[in-house]
């Protein structure tokens, strides 16, 4: 395996919660859920520490335990990391820090993956394939009918603040259930909602593992495909993709255009050839 990785905060200057690791083998990407100004996580550690301390986690795990499937790995992962929150941490809150996972592995003979949330997974396939995109939408489908005048909004201004607290407040309610969505948080069962899968190993050239922030290239301002994302990878590397969605935003800095909850995110793209 050979890897390069890109990774922005939404601004400078601010923390970034996205959390990229890659051993021989193993790479991991997790997009940690902001917790809006106005809206309580009842955690005293943050949502960065969280994303880091479970990726390291669940890398660590996935390497040393090759033949353990990866949604043990990662329930094992969610539960090491709430006993690191120690006793003061109330993670009960319906806030608790939570992250998107992408997890990928490669054996001899197959690539094993593991997506949870809407952090994307692009196959890069052999023989003029087109690639395959990997991501749960669960949370879409969920969220689309709460959004109500959300979209409407320009972004920054104190009106889409409150709207995207009240959406926030209402999809905290849904989280991690049967009839809404999944997010790795404090409860271990959710690895075992993770859309998983493997692929003969032979069947692939590479894949590419884009936190929402980067993949919103694709699937936000439609700028490109799967493939010509891919392409933009393979020949100018995944900083050159972020500052794409970077030049984007600032083009329609109020999400008139292009609504979204954050008029910038976090943007992490990883490229890994085989």
């Amino acid at each position: 395996m050979e890897w390069a990785i890109a990774s922005e905060p939404a601004r400078p200057g601010r923390g970034n919660e996205d959390f990229v690791g890659a051993a021989p083998g193993v790479v991991v990407l997790l997009d940690g859920a902001g917790t809006p100004d106005g809206a309580e996580s009842g955690c005293d550690h943050g949502v960065a520490w969280f994303s880091a301390r479970l990726g390291v986690e669940l890398l660590a795990r996935a390497v040393r335990e090759p033949d353990r499937a990866l949604t043990d790995c990662l329930a094992d992962a969610v539960a090491a990391t709430a006993e690191a929150h120690g006793g003061g941490c109330d993670l009960g809150h319906p806030g608790t820090p939570s992250a998107t996972v992408v997890a990928v592995r490669v054996t001899a003979e197959v690539l094993e993956y593991l997506v949870l949330a809407d952090s994307v997974l692009v196959l890069d396939h052999v023989g003029g394939v087109p690639p395959v995109a990997i991501t749960d939408d669960r949370e879409a489908v969920v969220g689309g009918p709460l959004r109500g005048g959300l979209d409407r909004l320009d972004a920054g201004t104190p009106e889409h603040a409150a709207a995207l607290l009240g959406y926030v407040e209402a999809m905290r309610g849904r989280r991690n259930r049967a009839d809404g969505f999944w997010v790795a948080a404090a409860d271990p069962a959710a690895a075992y909602a993770a859309l998983t899968g493997s692929v003969p190993l032979a069947d692939v050239t590479g894949f590419a593992l884009l936190s929402d922030g980067a993949s919103r290239l694709v699937d936000t301002f439609a700028l490109a495909d799967w493939t010509g994302a891919l392409a933009l990878l393979r020949e100018r590397g995944p900083a050159a993709l972020i500052a794409e969605v970077r030049r984007a935003e600032a083009a329609d800095p109020l999400g008139r255009a292009h609504p979204r909850g954050k008029a910038q995110d976090d943007a992490t793209a990883v490229l890994v050839r085989l």
